[in-house]
């Protein structure tokens, strides 16, 4: 076999190779860029679990703008909005109830409406977007010492309740907790 013939053959050779190659590249390239693509068009929302009615995260206002709104608000009156907090505590039971914490120190109890649905129980220190009407209400001592025990706490601490105790409520129909 002549020189020029290895030659052809070389050549023929590599042909095969570089396109075998192309031919690799062309299918890692793909498989790359539609993991990328995946990627880009997941939504940009955190994500929540929805409890109750629909809400509208976008609407939410802040802590210390709700702790402002609280500040406005006169007992036995009532405030429609939303609002996005962080859980201080929760019923233990059965999640009938939250706590959250606002900017100002204070803490807003949350009930659901007519009891028609209920948040997990292990949901302290995540946050939460909550919907439906503040409120200012006065909580008798009854109440408070039976909130107590539903969280989980002792007898003598439940006896330390002895004054009715001014709070800033929250009656909502629909809760998102984020994941």
């Amino acid at each position: 076999m002549t020189s020029f013939a290895r030659k052809t053959y070389f050549l023929k050779d590599m042909k095969r190779i570089n396109i075998l190659v192309v031919l690799f590249m062309v299918l890692f390239a793909c498989k790359d860029k539609s993991d990328s693509k995946v990627a880009t068009t997941a939504p940009l929302q955190e994500s929540y679990a929805s409890f109750g009615n629909k809400v509208m995260a976008d609407e939410a206002i802040s802590t210390s703008d709700m702790a402002a709104a609280y500040e406005t608000i006169k007992t036995a009156d009532s405030l429609p909005t939303t609002f996005k907090a962080e859980v201080r505590e929760v019923c233990k039971a059965k999640g009938c109830w939250m706590k959250l914490t606002l900017d100002n120190g204070q803490e807003a109890m949350v009930r659901f409406k007519d009891y028609g649905f209920f948040v997990p129980t292990d949901i302290e220190g995540k946050e939460v977007i909550v919907n439906g009407l503040a409120f200012i209400s006065e909580m008798a001592v009854e109440e408070q010492q039976h909130y107590a025990k539903d969280a989980g706490a002792t007898a003598e601490e439940i006896a330390q309740i002895t004054t009715p105790k001014r709070t800033l409520g929250f009656e909502a129909d629909g809760v998102l907790v984020k994941k």
